[in-house]
């Protein structure tokens, strides 16, 4: 028999051991759903932001407190007991210790779980802590994965070398736009978890999220979706996918000044990756501090508007890039291959994603492109990550997707001289577009550098 409690914004259930496959015989938390996390009215995210709980500082700030205690004091000896066979936490303001839960963190991690329309969130310390805790969560030892062959570097490093070594938890990769390829690679009784971007790094290929979401649905198996490219674009989430996971350090930061990730998803998940024997996030520690959540939540609610900038002012110069002759790919052109399928799944009014590529075929030239565009005229910065408000350029293969080997990279379609532009928003357009067009002009091979076809 579940007992269902209901506190403001909270609500949750307590119940028997095996009653769920992710729930802990003992549920020492409860969970973070919110009202926030209610579908909104046209499924806005800025909407559903705009719900959500809102707190207040200690004295009646506008801005909530920053809560940096590592732990807390009760009033009672038996209030402790309480709270560790958890009959009360942190819906009664009752929390234990900051690896736990922490009152700052925790409403971030509302704001989370409203940005991407699920009941509960937890946030990180970083998008591969966040990453690697639900992989480690969902999958035991002689587990299999089927994930996208085009990942961001670190993430293909984890399932390709670290994983197998520590955990025996393999992984298939597969063209996640070939359907066929992707339930020919899930093994019945071992595969657990799908994995893939929504829109993949650096290639900027769309995965078909309700598709696949049907696809794996069908055989059991949980949908992880790193939704760190599209913020407010896409909602994988509302499309279908279990889980969304993402580096709050690039789009959702904006700043390029804090590492922090954030898993979005079920309650009860979340409740499994806190449970004091078996939870990946409560074991193996991957605490976000007080107040670097503090900054974060005063970032969220102009995240909208930012992703705005981003998406139209690559829109904009993926258009001109391409009447240039440059070999541009960016979702929002209509010979992208999945541009309607994006088209179809995107939020409206949010655009098409804040990046695009600039296929250079070389690594020299690719080089010397992203020279003159950083030193020739201050376009952007020569940098990895992504999301800041300067636009910073990098060449996947000897960068981010290092990690990869010439035939991973192969299979991944990630060109030796792919230029990754994570387009900011500094400057007006035409400021802009005008430093393009000099560093262009600085060029010396212009008939490598143009598609003649």
């Amino acid at each position: 028999m579940a007992e269902t409690h209901n506190a403001g914004y909270f609500s949750w259930e307590k119940k028997a051991a095996g009653d769920d496959v992710f729930l802990a015989e003992k549920s020492m938390f409860p969970t973070l759903a919110a009202a926030a996390a209610q579908p909104a009215r046209d499924n806005d995210p800025a909407a559903a932001l705009a719900s959500v709980r809102r707190e207040l500082g200690e004295h009646g700030g506008v801005n909530m407190s920053i809560e940096p205690s590592a732990t807390f004091t009760v009033m009672e000896p038996e209030t402790m007991r309480r709270m560790f066979t958890g009959e009360l936490g942190p819906d009664r303001d009752f929390f234990i210790y900051s690896r736990h839960f922490n009152p700052t963190v925790l409403n971030l991690s509302r704001q989370l779980a409203a940005l991407e329309g699920t009941e509960a969130a937890y946030c990180t310390a970083s998008g591969m802590a966040a990453i690697s805790s639900v992989l480690l969560q969902l999958c035991s030892s002689g587990g299999h994965v089927v994930a996208s062959a085009t990942l961001y570097g670190g993430t293909h490093a984890l399932l390709t070398h670290f994983l197998p070594r520590t955990c025996n938890i393999t992984t298939t990769f597969v063209d996640i736009t070939d359907h066929e390829a992707v339930k020919n690679a899930i093994v019945q009784g071992r595969t657990k978890v799908l994995f893939f971007e929504s829109i993949s790094n650096p290639t900027l290929t769309v995965a078909d999220i309700p598709e696949l979401s049907k696809l794996a649905h069908d055989k059991g198996i949980t949908v992880v979706v790193d939704n760190t490219f599209s913020p407010m674009v896409l909602s994988p989430a509302r499309l279908g996918a279990d889980v969304v996971v993402h580096s709050i350090s690039k789009f959702i930061s904006g700043g390029a000044d804090v590492i922090a990730g954030a898993v979005c998803g079920a309650a009860r998940l979340v409740n499994s990756m806190m449970d004091l024997h078996q939870g990946a996030l409560m074991l193996l520690g991957p605490t976000m501090n007080a107040k670097v959540a503090f900054e974060l939540s005063e970032r969220i609610p102009h995240l909208g508007l930012r992703m705005k900038e981003h998406c139209r002012r690559a829109m904009e110069y993926a258009i001109r890039m391409k009447e240039l002759g440059l070999r541009v790919v960016y979702p929002g052109l209509e010979d992208h291959p999945q541009h309607e399928l994006l088209n179809s799944m995107a939020n409206k009014g949010y655009g098409f994603g804040g990046l695009l590529c600039v296929d250079m075929e070389s690594e020299e030239r690719a080089n010397r492109l992203m020279h003159h565009l950083q030193n020739s005229s201050q376009f952007g910065l020569i940098a990895v990550s992504l999301g800041y408000y300067e636009t910073l350029m990098s060449c996947s293969g000897s960068s981010t997707s290092s990690e990869l080997n010439a035939k991973e990279k192969a299979l991944a379609g990630i060109s030796p001289g792919l230029v990754r532009m994570s387009i900011g928003y500094t400057g007006t357009l035409e400021q802009k577009w005008s430093q393009f067009g000099k560093a262009i002009s600085r060029m010396r091979d212009s008939s490598t550098l143009f598609n003649k076809n």
